[in-house]
């Protein structure tokens, strides 16, 4: 038995490597103009698409924030059970939820303010191990992309916060890509909140030594986020960063 299961993972990385051999293989292929044109030409038709579908879906949510976090943290893990208690009281303060669409915290933030009988948002993506929507999502507030890029622009336009729950590589591109539109002034700021101290003090001392040191950063740069432990905590922070403008949901 042992014996079939390492075949069978030997065999899984050889295709792995295969297929990551034919994509480089495929980058360096010399087109012709053709080729080019007819390819690119399509891609900005879909791109085109992606987009007009999110606007139409997406323009009368109404105010939400956004929670990132792992894909891969199961509903028994407590990071879970923060995310979906975090999306409820969101819900009861007013604000609808958005999230990825797939499962783990993603799931989570959907499970929260389905439990709570808010707004459930979810911005699927298409992955090579075909990643779903997760069963809390409302059904018409699920959409599907094939584009990274377009699915971040609607997280951007159409989020008033953005929960930053522990995550993998896609969670640290989202928290950064936010700081950085706030840092260089390309959107609005609003408010960023990391939950977990914890897990967070390792990226946060390294930011602080490295990038604050070496002035790859201003200090005040520091104040673009939050760090908490609470679903009360995170709530607290957007709520009394509109409250500055004294402004509040309107669900």
């Amino acid at each position: 038995m042992a014996s079939r299961t390492k075949k069978k993972k030997t065999t899984i990385e050889i295709d792995q490597v295969l297929e990551d051999e034919h994509r480089i293989r495929k980058a360096f292929k010399d087109k012709d103009w053709a080729e080019i044109k007819s390819s690119d030409s399509w891609m900005i038709f879909k791109v085109m698409s992606e987009c007009v579908e999110g606007f139409e879906k997406l323009a009368k949510i109404g105010p939400c924030v956004t929670i990132f976090g792992s894909a891969r943290t199961g509903p028994n893990h407590p990071y879970y059970k923060i995310a979906e208690d975090i999306a409820a009281e969101l819900v009861h303060h007013g604000y609808g939820v958005i999230t990825g669409g797939g499962p783990g915290i993603m799931e989570a933030g959907n499970r929260g303010a389905h439990r709570a009988g808010g707004k459930s948002v979810g911005l699927n993506i298409f992955l090579p191990f075909e990643q779903k929507g997760n069963p809390y999502i409302d059904p018409d507030k699920l959409i599907t992309f094939d584009y990274f890029f377009v699915r971040k622009l609607m997280f951007v336009k159409y989020s008033q916060g953005f929960i930053i729950m522990p995550g993998g590589f896609g969670t640290l591109d989202e928290l950064t890509e936010a700081l950085t539109l706030i840092q260089t002034k390309k959107i609005g700021r609003f408010p960023i909140v990391m939950v977990g101290k914890k897990f967070w003090a390792g990226w946060l001392a390294w930011v602080k030594k490295v990038l604050v040191a070496e002035k790859m950063i201003s200090p005040v740069d520091l104040e673009l986020f939050n760090v908490v432990d609470t679903p009360k905590e995170a709530v607290k922070v957007i709520d009394e960063f509109y409250a500055r403008y004294l402004l509040s949901p309107n669900f």
